[in-house]
């Protein structure tokens, strides 16, 4: 059975449930992190020495790190209808897949933390503008590709892309500042609400 460490309430965290379902891989999943068992113990640290949520154990293989974990378990559990093994096609994939843990996370960090965790180490109005405007770019940037492939981020069929971004888009409708109107993106968030494991790990309540 596989075991995943990390509060269900992550972002990261949810990645990997997400692709779970879409698996229909079972699971056994412990709340580790904030509110729940320390990830500074010497237990969770000698899983991952960044004291970070999630961590997997699959058998005797350990692996943190959301994105490498998502994809090893789309590689390892028959997921090629998510993550195809054809270069070119896993590409695009993993392109979009690292567009959202580098560019568009750094964007939204400061004002999501500011305007939907309400920080008081975010409350800089400044930074908090600068956090939107460049959020609200990166966003005009998932609009034009979703414009391009009428469906979803990777191309028509949904993939291991849309995991990550989908999580990010459900984040950007949930914090609270004027959003510029993205009716591709507005539709996308839409089309992922028709599958469970969206519903379930992704606009599920939690930012």
């Amino acid at each position: 059975m596989l075991r995943i460490l990390g509060k269900a309430s992550s972002i990261n965290v949810r990645k990997v449930l997400w692709t779970c379902e879409e698996l229909a891989l079972p699971f056994e999943r412990e709340d580790w992190g904030a509110g729940w068992r320390s990830t500074h113990s010497a237990e969770f640290l000698a899983l991952n020495p960044n004291a970070m949520v999630p961590v997997i154990q699959d058998g005797d293989f350990v692996l943190w790190e959301s994105n490498a974990i998502i994809r090893y378990l789309a590689t390892q559990y028959g997921g090629a209808a998510l993550y195809p093994a054809q270069a070119r096609n896993r590409a695009k994939i993993d392109q979009w897949i690292d567009w959202q843990a580098s560019d568009l996370n750094r964007s939204w960090s400061y004002a999501f933390m500011a305007l939907a965790r309400q920080s008081p180490a975010h409350a800089d109005a400044d930074a908090v503008a600068a956090s939107c405007t460049a959020w609200s770019g990166f966003m005009q940037v998932l609009e034009q590709q979703l414009q391009r492939t009428g469906a979803y981020v990777a191309g028509a069929a949904f993939s291991l892309a849309d995991i990550p971004v989908g999580l990010s888009v459900n984040r950007w409708f949930r914090t609270p500042f004027a959003h510029p109107d993205l009716p591709a993106v507005t539709a996308y968030f839409a089309r992922l609400g028709e599958r469970p494991g969206f519903r379930k790990h992704g606009d599920n309540g939690t930012p």
